[in-house]
């Protein structure tokens, strides 16, 4: 039975019914004067109490999937043998075209796909379609379930040579990528901006930071430990790049996420400016600390204080110069206790790095405050984000062998004599 089953649930409401039975028909032997019966009133109540909390704790794992499997509850990761998988001639196509024996990007089961509602249905080159893969670092090792939305477009011959702007979802702790397709509804909230063309045609891939569960690992490289920067800023971007065509350009890259994915989409987004040049933060801290979840993230040492130090956004605005790149944070007046330090980080932005907000008077740090700001949150980042950013080029066959590039009549994206892509020009934000 796997850990988010309906069995698994059913079985544990029926173990807490039978306790509570059981409990009731024996306590008149526990009822009686001694050591024994003491003791079996307490094994008894401890027992049935425990069971109880246990059917609770499926049923609420089951419905928002925090943990996936039971190896991901009891600590166990899953790690891969990686190989490197050049994408096709034409950029990548979808995960399911692809060849997929050692590559970075992998189809996965769609056991939780399934259980998500309003996805898009029909066909693809006309409502898109939502995947279900497994990302596989090939720095770090790290394998990480995601969901990949793509647009329409991206299956439709008048942009085949595209490559599509991306915007990458980070759940929070302990979170999944159920929670960002069926609660915040990511997905569903996509397709319908570029249906109603408030956004322009874009990738989402949905995933989660928390890369070694149980622990929180907060987007941090952890010395010693689990390396989620990386993953994030490196190890992710070059496998979708060669899975999906995507664009190889930061101004193409955005990142967003809520609670501590929301943390994590601004440290990125200010660490990584070259592969990240927009975010949007609902709900976020701008400082990491350690906690009980996170355990020890900085290491010991001379250099704690400064790994601690460069991962505190109002210190980094203070005393390092500000990245070019935009960012949004959103957060409730009324409800959310992070509205001073969200105003604080608001006016110790400057140049080049600029900052939008989202500011409702009330909300609470829950899913159905971040569903009202992802529209506005996804409509500000299209404004952010290039498309098309480059051109794939096409590969003809001419006749007994003779094979020459054709490429689509642009002024950009064309490729040097020795095949590499030349040094993109700074798009022009829109």
């Amino acid at each position: 039975m796997g850990l988010t089953s309906e069995t698994t649930v059913d079985v544990m409401a029926v173990l807490a019914v039978v306790c509570v039975a059981l409990l009731v028909w024996l306590w008149p032997r526990f009822a009686r004067q001694g050591v024994r019966q003491v003791l079996g009133r307490l094994v008894a109540i401890g027992t049935t109490q425990v069971v109880i909390v246990a059917a609770f704790a499926c049923w609420l794992n089951s419905s928002y999937q925090f943990f996936g499997s039971w190896g991901e509850l009891f600590g166990k990761v899953e790690t891969a043998p990686v190989g490197v998988t050049q994408a096709d001639a034409r950029g990548g196509g979808s995960v399911s075209d692809i060849a997929v024996r050692g590559a970075l990007v992998q189809p996965a089961t769609d056991e939780q796909l399934k259980r998500v509602t309003g996805l898009p249905s029909g066909p693809a080159e006309v409502t898109g379609r939502v995947e279900s893969v497994k990302v596989i670092g090939r720095r770090t090792g790290v394998v990480d379930p995601a969901f990949v939305y793509l647009p329409p477009q991206y299956f439709q011959k008048a942009y085949r040579w595209q490559r599509f702007p991306v915007v990458v979802a980070l759940s929070g702790y302990p979170g999944s990528i159920f929670n960002l397709a069926q609660h915040l509804r990511v997905p569903q909230t996509a397709a319908e901006l570029q249906r109603t063309g408030r956004m322009q045609p874009t990738v989402v891939v949905m995933i989660r930071p928390t890369i070694a569960p149980p622990r929180d690992t907060e987007c941090v490289d952890v010395p010693g430990g689990p390396q989620t920067e990386t993953f994030l800023a490196k190890d992710l971007p070059d496998a979708l790049k060669s899975a999906y065509r995507v664009g190889h350009d930061a101004s193409a890259w955005g990142v967003m996420g809520y609670s501590s994915g929301g943390t994590c989409a601004l440290q990125l987004t200010m660490r990584d400016p070259h592969v990240y040049t927009t975010a949007a933060a609902l709900s976020p801290d701008y400082r990491i600390k350690d906690d009980p979840t996170t355990g020890n993230l900085f290491g010991n040492g001379p250099d704690r204080a400064e790994r601690k130090n460069s991962h505190d956004l109002m210190w980094r605005l203070k005393h390092l110069p500000a990245p070019q790149v935009s960012v949004l944070v959103a957060e409730s007046k009324h409800g959310e206790r992070g509205y001073p330090q969200t105003q604080a980080f608001i006016k110790a932005v400057k140049p080049p790095m600029r900052v939008a907000s989202i500011l409702p008077d009330q909300g609470s740090h829950n899913f159905p405050t971040w569903v009202r700001e992802m529209p506005p949150a996804l409509t500000w980042m299209n404004q952010q984000l290039t498309f098309p950013q480059d051109v794939v080029p096409q590969l003809q066959r001419k006749p007994k062998g003779k094979a020459t590039d054709t490429r689509p009549e642009q002024n950009h994206g064309t490729l040097r004599a020795d095949g590499t892509e030349p040094t993109p020009t700074a798009p022009t934000r829109r």
